[in-house]
């Protein structure tokens, strides 16, 4: 396989690397694109230097199988067809396509079949909160459609970038030293705060973060089902976290529910046991690839209700991980 990565030296760039490299992905030849500012530098894989090369509407994708995109909307949109001119498989990390009718919007163990149409040559990666939840959603659904959701979401810095990351970091540093926090990256100080508010507001009061939960989810799942978000900005570096309530057409049993977990790809089940207090927390979810489940029981407010907690990591499983899944999907198939 030949494989580009356009954005590659930002932080879901380098985690491309890492989950290429991690996952024995095949690749023949490598290429390595960015901005004019980032041209030139280097980046290490498999023991080897790569140059990254600046991106323009020149760039000659001809000999390029699968292009993993993560460099932003405006520039996924601006250089689409430059990437997928020749027949370049796009599987794009930004919010660009993911709503267009002609971009399928895939989770490989939710909706693979999906990446097979794709009139555009574009496959779109959804919202990494997104993500994480229909995994654990679609376990659910398989036992009795998914009518409700409300969701509240803790989302880490890493959701905003390395920029991000390092902003909360030099945060914590600042407030040891007795200085004042430097906040540039988001609307107030993350460290030793919580945030609610990921990304702009729309009129209907939501915040756009939280409708991408909304509609996402629908266009996944196929389905009629109602999201309604609150998406939290919390001090942690790169799990998210979500406090999940659905409401079923049937009433499920916390052990059904469980069973199902358990079976269910991508999924690893994290519950008490014997008295100790074990749960999936961003602590130990951090570089790991699977969507971790737990606190799993029945809603007291609802006979059809089940609640449950899913933590995974946003720049792991949110980002870089699930594209190359869908990349190994479309190899093991042949497509």
């Amino acid at each position: 396989m030949n494989i580009a990565i356009v954005g590659a030296s930002g932080a879901v760039g380098q985690e491309f690397l890492r989950v290429l490299d991690e996952q024995d992905f095949p690749i023949d030849n490598l290429r390595l694109f960015g901005s004019k500012r980032s041209a030139g530098q280097t980046r290490t894989f498999r023991s080897k230097e790569y140059v990254i090369e600046e991106l323009t509407h020149d760039s000659d994708f001809s000999n390029v199988d699968i292009a993993f995109t993560s460099a932003g909307a405006g520039t996924s949109k601006e250089y689409a067809d430059t990437i997928t001119a020749h027949g370049t498989i796009m599987i794009d990390n930004s919010s660009a396509f993911r709503m267009d009718p002609d971009v399928p919007l895939v989770v490989p163990e939710v909706n693979p079949k999906d990446a097979l149409d794709r009139p555009r040559g574009i496959i779109g990666n959804p919202n990494c909160t997104t993500i994480q939840m229909v995994v654990a959603l679609n376990a659910i659904e398989k036992l009795s459609h998914i009518t409700n959701v409300h969701v509240a979401t803790y989302q880490a810095a890493s959701g905003a970038g390395a920029t991000a990351m390092q902003e909360l970091q030099n945060q914590y540093g600042e407030i040891s030293r007795g200085e004042k926090p430097t906040v540039e990256k988001f609307a107030h100080q993350l460290a030793d705060n919580v945030i609610p508010h990921v990304d702009i507001f729309l009129d209907n009061d939501y915040t756009k973060e939280e409708m991408k939960m909304y509609n996402e989810t629908r266009k996944i799942m196929h389905s009629d089902i109602k999201v309604s978000a609150t998406c939290v900005r919390v001090p942690v570096l790169r799990a998210h976290s979500e406090a999940i309530w659905v409401k079923t057409e049937r009433p499920i049993s916390a052990a059904e529910a469980r069973e199902a977990f358990e079976k269910a790809e991508g999924i690893v089940v994290v519950e008490e046991r014997d008295g100790k207090k074990h749960y999936p927390m961003p602590l130990f979810v951090a570089g790991k690839d699977p969507v971790y489940v737990g606190r799993i029981r029945e809603d007291v407010s609802d006979p059809c209700g089940l609640t449950f907690w899913v933590v995974a990591d946003q720049i792991k499983k949110g980002a870089a991980l699930n594209a190359v899944q869908i990349a190994q999907w479309l190899i093991a198939n042949d497509k």
